[in-house]
């Protein structure tokens, strides 16, 4: 490989039929412009019994990581985790096409995907810095003995489905509240329309740092969603009383079991998710098209119709 060469990650749903083939129309653009395609080890294994690979570099292998200089993904938010996951640490960008339903956090959807890849090439695009969570898991006598981090939400859950969940809550070092409940989502920005949407939780614009915290089904007077400052740190203590403990989600891609007496302490992470961006779309309008809300009727300051 010279040096001067582009390196592109792709992450694929390899199982879907219309994303294999979106992937062979990629790989051949990046080849027709002079740039290289480059794969997870396990997106190539299994994109090598459907397609001619070629040249396509498999990452970890004879591509390191610090040599991408972006990753498209072709799939949905799921995919985009994934993605996530496998370019922490570097620089690279994030460029959604969305291949699946809601796609919240794809840039595009497929009938735009050649535009994109054109726009890539001509490295057209901005790059949009999303907060993300530090995540410890603390034992019972204080010692750190899980770390991970979380692009949408940290979540403390109830690890039996029959008991509760005890817990007490706190805020930069102050008890808030202590209760019974199924859990409590720690989100970001970004994740506000993901699982804490679900549960009830605020929607927070991505320009607006801030993290929300959402207690699930909880048994308590004071279990309201709460929005604190991006720089608090927000821990999730399991109560002794607590039957069978509870386990830790992030982004409901990695977990770790939760003893009672166990620690959670979620905080911003001195890391953010970059993602590539093509249009300087309101965030409005995407809550708008994605959730598919109803506008009929809007007159608009200047009586534009959207």
């Amino acid at each position: 490989m010279s040096s001067s060469e582009r390196n592109i990650l792709l992450v694929v749903h390899a199982r879907r039929e219309d994303t294999v083939e979106a992937a062979s129309r990629v790989i051949s653009e990046l080849r027709a412009a002079g740039a290289r395609a480059v794969l997870s080890v396990d997106d190539y294994d299994e994109l090598a019994g459907v397609l001619e690979l070629g040249d396509v570099g498999r990452l970890g292998v004879d591509t390191a990581l610090d040599e991408v200089e972006l990753a498209i993904v072709l799939g949905g938010d799921g995919t985009i985790l994934r993605a996530a996951e496998l370019v922490r640490g570097a620089s690279a960008p994030i460029l959604g096409i969305n291949m699946g339903h809601v796609g919240f956090l794809a840039e595009i959807e497929r009938d735009d995907m050649d535009d994109a890849v054109r726009r890539v090439i001509a490295r057209d695009y901005r790059v949009e810095e999303r907060l993300a969570l530090s995540v410890r898991v603390k034992d019972a006598t204080n010692d750190v003995v899980y770390e991970t981090w979380a692009l949408n939400e940290a979540t403390v859950e109830k690890a039996s489905r029959e008991r509760m969940l005890e817990v007490v809550m706190e805020v930069d070092g102050r008890p808030l509240s202590s209760f019974g409940c199924d859990g409590v989502v720690i989100a970001t920005p970004t994740g506000s329309t993901a699982y804490n949407f679900s549960a009830g939780g605020p929607v927070i614009w991505p320009s607006v740092e801030a993290i929300a915290v959402v207690p699930l089904s909880a048994h308590a007077l004071f279990a309201r969603p709460l929005v604190v400052d991006p720089d608090a740190a927000v821990a999730i203590e399991v109560l002794e009383r607590t039957s069978g403990g509870g386990v830790l989600w992030c982004d409901g891609r990695r977990s770790h079991d939760l003893p009672p007496g166990a620690r959670v302490v979620a905080r911003r992470s001195s890391r953010p998710v970059r993602l590539a961006r093509l249009h300087p779309a309101a965030f409005t309008d995407r809550l708008v098209r994605k959730f598919r809300l109803p506008v009929e009727g809007w007159r608009g300051p200047d009586g534009a119709v959207p």
